[in-house]
Parts: C-alpha cells; structure tokens; sequence
C-alpha cells in the first residue's frame, strides 16, 4: 500500500517543506488513513509527531467544524510529560501555518483547526474556556 494521498493543500506544505517521508511516515499513514490502531517505535527526530498528526490535520482543514462543541475535539494527543506537551503544540503551529499559506497559494479553502492544551497546570479559567471553546486538537497529560 502506497502513502495516502493528502488534500491539495497539506500535500503542498509537505512537499515544498520535505523532501519525502521518513520511513516512519511511510510505513504508519497507510494503517493511519484506514482507520487502523497505529503504533510507531522509532528513534527521535524520525517524524513519529508528523506521522501522527499529519492525517488527521489533513482531515480537519477539509472538513467543516462540527456545529455542536460536544463534537469539536476531533484529535487527542495524550502526552506522558507536559514538557513534551509544550514542544507538542509548538510543533503543530508550524504545520498548521504553513498549511494555511499553501492553501492561500493555491486558492482553496481551508478550515484552519484550532489547538488547546490541558495539563495539571491549567487554570481553573482555561479549563472553563476549553470547555465552553473547545479546540479541534487537544493536547493533554493523564
């Protein structure tokens, strides 16, 4: 099975920022994009963040925002320590901008998905923000 094919816009980003897939990349977007439960071992620096969350992004941008906030978590990242939390979220903006310019590039619309993050050191305000905001992507600690 080959890599899944990305809408025109996340397809852009990725090309014009890499100049392919790591091997983790390729061997995970497959069972990724079939729906299936995925498990990527693979050292530091291989892509295993991009892997993850590159197929989903890819869905947000092109699907409209549920109309309802019960339904507008769509993608949950569960980090072991809020410090990799932190570096998490940092990395996904990148992504998520330059998503949105090749989008622009390129004339398409896109959905640009929204990222919060819960950790024991969230506010009890954040809390109640996220609650009644809640963002398209939750990054968050057990």
């Amino acid at each position: 099975m080959g890599r899944p094919t990305f809408t025109p816009a996340v397809e852009e980003w990725f090309t014009t920022s890499f100049a392919g897939p790591t091997p983790a990349q390729e061997q995970g977007w497959p069972a990724i994009a079939a729906g299936d439960h995925t498990l990527i071992l693979a050292p530091t620096g291989s892509g295993k963040t991009l892997a993850a969350f590159l197929w989903g992004l890819d869905r947000l941008t092109s699907e409209p925002v549920p109309d309802t906030r019960e339904h507008r978590i769509r993608v949950v990242y569960v980090s072991p320590l809020r410090a990799l939390a932190v570096d998490v979220e940092r990395n996904l903006r990148s992504p998520l901008n330059g998503i949105a310019l090749a989008a622009g590039r390129l004339g398409v619309d896109l959905t640009v998905p929204t990222v919060g993050m819960r950790t024991g050191d969230t506010s009890p305000e954040e809390r109640r923000l996220l609650v009644r905001t809640p963002p398209d992507v939750l990054i968050t600690t057990p």
